[in-house]
């Protein structure tokens, strides 16, 4: 347990680091004075200056930053970020979010990389006294491709959408036949397993395999990457709607908790190795995650900044005049003392499900 307690607060620190490392090279690419770069937080352990940037090691390993010149006041300095054009601003408020994505798109290379197959979409049977078999209705062969309103590009995405975006007992199914959407509705039945037990359920069976070709593996970690991102968008529909609610959320210490218990109990089933792989690929999804809710339109967050960025490119266009710095930070700092006050709320609720 202690190994994946371990290996969970590293993930987390190298995840945060790569973060605030897009900042980093976006901003040295465009030549904004960086002051210091930072891995980790908290007390200082080394420090060493190389140009105009100190590069520091904290104790703590839950993440860095990246501190630019004009990021947080205005700067004479002409190489200032605040001095910088907006779409260079925008590059380099965004390319830590894109570093995340990154980085979870290559630990899902790196998985299927030994991949030989993988599954498909294609519908392969029915149960017997499915009622819509035939051409009008589904045919072995068809390929799911989309499941009430949501595109499926993976096996697994049928599950999920089903759970996330359920209609009762109807589904709206698209699939393709010949490369022909074919758009149908389908109602749960009820069937009768070998056992003598009736089950409901839709009645077909899907999963075709295909040769994972290099290509292929590429295909499926991008699929695998935009599954995370809509996971992510499924998620923060449900608390917007009350589907889910604060107590629904984790933070670190829920996460590392959820990576702790779920190595351990693989490893006990199938070995170390195959504890490993879920490992990463649950730090590709917090990958995925970490760059998505960084760039929602929320003070304090990057998505944030873009946002202002976009506020003061139209208030140049019509007043000729950017907002007033302190406005960006008195925004900014209340922005921060919000999401540290949800931060709390979260970690609370991950204390009180441990204990």
């Amino acid at each position: 347990m202690v190994k994946y307690i371990i290996i969970a607060v590293l993930i987390f620190g190298v995840l945060i680091g790569l973060h605030e490392f897009g900042h980093f090279i976006a901003a040295k690419a465009f030549g904004v004075p960086v002051m210091e770069f930072s891995i980790g937080m908290g007390p200082l352990i080394v420090q060493k200056k190389k140009g105009e940037t100190d590069y520091s090691l904290r104790l703590l390993p839950i993440g860095g930053y990246c501190a630019m010149e004009g990021e947080e006041e205005d700067s004479e300095n002409p190489r200032a970020l605040n001095n910088q054009k907006l779409w260079k601003q925008f590059i380099i408020f965004v390319a830590g979010a894109a570093m995340n994505f990154l980085t979870g798109l290559v630990i899902l290379l790196c998985l299927y990389a030994g991949a030989e197959g993988f599954y498909t979409t294609e519908i392969v049977g029915f149960n017997e006294g499915f009622p819509s078999e035939g051409a009008d209705g589904l045919l072995v062969g068809d390929e799911i491709y989309r499941i009430n309103g949501e595109r499926i590009y993976m096996r697994s995405d049928v599950a999920t959408i089903l759970q996330y975006k359920s209609k009762g007992d109807t589904m709206d199914i698209v699939v393709l036949r010949d490369g022909e959407p074919l758009a149908r509705t389908l109602t749960m039945q009820t069937y009768t397993d070998d056992a003598g037990q009736e089950y409901r359920a839709y009645g077909f069976s899907f999963g075709g395999i295909v040769e994972a070709t290099p290509l292929l593996k590429l295909q499926y970690s991008w699929y695998n990457a935009i599954d995370y991102v809509r996971l992510v968008r499924l998620s923060l529909q449900m608390l917007i709607t009350g589907a889910a609610g604060v107590k629904d959320l984790s933070g670190p210490v829920g996460i590392v908790s959820t990576i702790s218990e779920m190595g351990q109990e693989t490893e006990e089933a199938e070995g170390f190795g195959a504890a490993l792989e879920n490992v990463f690929f649950f730090a590709a999804l917090i990958a995925v995650n970490l760059a998505v809710m960084n760039l929602l339109p929320l003070p304090a967050l990057d998505g944030g900044k873009v946002l202002i960025l976009l506020v003061n490119a139209v208030a140049m266009l019509f007043f000729k005049r950017k907002l007033p710095q302190k406005l960006e930070v008195a925004v900014n700092t209340a922005g921060f003392v919000l999401l540290m006050g949800l931060m709390a709320v979260v970690m609370f609720n991950d204390v009180a499900k441990l204990l």
